[in-house]
């Protein structure tokens, strides 16, 4: 029995559109993917209710004998999975495991090297908006102009310039693979700690589908829930001479109790990853996000940085006359879900948004193949080609619903 239909009926109904949202739209956000029905039984588990401080054998609360023995089977896992020598389980968010990283090692007011937001960094890489910009002196690298590619001889320009205690390789919306070994060969000539943010890449690091910064980093931080497939929640993987500090900036720096119901999903999704079926998702991702690059690319939109390495495909809209913001608005009108997103150009242009950020992980995992992405390039093509011809949009939409009818998120 589903209790909520019985508890809470205004709930029970917001739940069921949202559902009914899912299954009937074409999901292409990048930050965003389906889980299993296992990860969702495991994020509504009994452990919800149990409260932990502390790590395995070391508790501030008792009844924890199988709290333990959960958070000892996922840290044994991720370790397997990552080739990782330490690992942490309990960052609520990426960003929460970011900050952990942080202060693991640094000093308020200390230097931190990373990607700028308009170029394809995250919130939490030092942006004004956000939190980390307040704690730490960040600067910031980016693009080059005319490759839109990380420029790596800029790079280590501004690294041997402002001499920071720590470097970020990571990104949030960068279509190509990271050079992990140069970005090292930089930190070292700095004597700067390096960290990977690869929250949006971890499925496809997890099943060898793209390389592992592990080798390289001191730290490494993830999520769960975007090509991972999992529940919501961060995990940090680090060298051994960074443990200790680690699980300290998690418990007690940053975080009291840990959402144990997240760990179970953790292990679980940890599990799934070293299966045929999941490494075969990712590597159909790559796949996918490749072929929607091209079919967009064939329609007349420039794909930035000319095409992906990875699961997102970053598209500037300007040339069909639309800016991100009213494509995104366009698209969704017709069931396709993407999102507004900042490109390296629109730096010098404060409020300007030229692109939308693509990724094929969620139609992928519904079990989308090469037609059915030529078939989604076709409709984001129509949709905005005749934003104005309403019998098209209509069209669109029916063949969007068809399409997902086909390939169901939940049978």
């Amino acid at each position: 029995m589903i209790h909520y239909l019985k508890d809470d009926y205004e709930v029970a109904e917001i739940i069921r559109k949202e559902e009914s949202r899912i299954e009937n739209t074409l999901n292409l956000i990048a930050a965003e993917n389906h889980s299993p029905r296992s990860i969702m039984e495991a994020l509504g588990s009994i452990f919800n209710t149990k409260t932990i401080e502390g790590y395995p054998g070391k508790r501030f609360h008792a009844g924890c004998i199988y709290v333990d023995e959960l958070e000892n089977l996922t840290i044994s896992r991720c370790k397997q999975l990552f080739c990782a020598e330490h690992v942490n389980v309990q960052p609520h968010s990426g960003t929460s495991a970011n900050l952990a990283v942080y202060f693991s090692v640094l000093e308020t007011g200390d230097s931190i090297l990373a990607m700028s937001l308009p170029h394809g960094g995250h919130l939490s890489h030092g942006h004004r908006a956000s939190i980390t910009s307040r704690c730490f002196e960040f600067n910031h690298y980016g693009v080059d102009s005319k490759t839109e590619l990380i420029d790596y001889d800029k790079v280590r320009e501004l690294a041997h310039k402002f001499k920071p205690k720590m470097i970020v390789a990571g990104a949030s919306s960068y279509p190509r693979l990271i050079d992990y070994e140069k970005m090292a060969e930089i930190a070292k000539e700095v004597s700067a700690y390096l960290f990977a943010d690869m929250a949006h890449l971890a499925g496809l690091v997890a099943a060898k589908a793209i390389p592992s910064p592990v080798p390289y980093c001191d730290f490494v931080a993830f999520t769960c829930y975007k090509t991972m497939m999992g529940g919501r929640g961060g995990v940090i993987l680090c060298k051994q001479d960074y443990a200790k500090k680690i699980d300290s900036a998690i418990f007690p720096g940053c975080q009291g109790t840990s959402a144990v119901n997240l760990i179970a999903a953790k292990a679980l999704i940890f599990k799934l990853a070293i299966e045929p079926e999941f490494v075969d998702i990712q590597k159909k991702t790559l796949e996918n996000a490749d072929c929607l690059a091209k079919e967009l690319d064939k329609k007349g939109y420039r794909i930035v940085t000319g095409g992906t390495d990875n699961h997102q495909v970053l598209v500037d809209v300007t040339p069909k006359g639309l800016e991100g913001n009213t494509a995104e608005k366009l698209l969704e009108s017709v069931g396709i879900i993407t999102n507004r997103n900042v490109i390296s150009s629109d730096s010098d242009s404060p409020g300007k948004i030229s692109g939308i950020r693509l990724g094929s992980s969620a139609v992928t995992s519904r079990g989308m193949e090469k037609p059915e992405i030529v078939k989604i390039a076709e409709l984001i093509d129509a949709a905005i080609v005749n934003h104005n011809n309403e019998n098209v949009l209509d069209r669109v939409s029916e063949e969007v619903l068809e399409l997902c009818k086909r390939f169901p998120v939940y049978n």
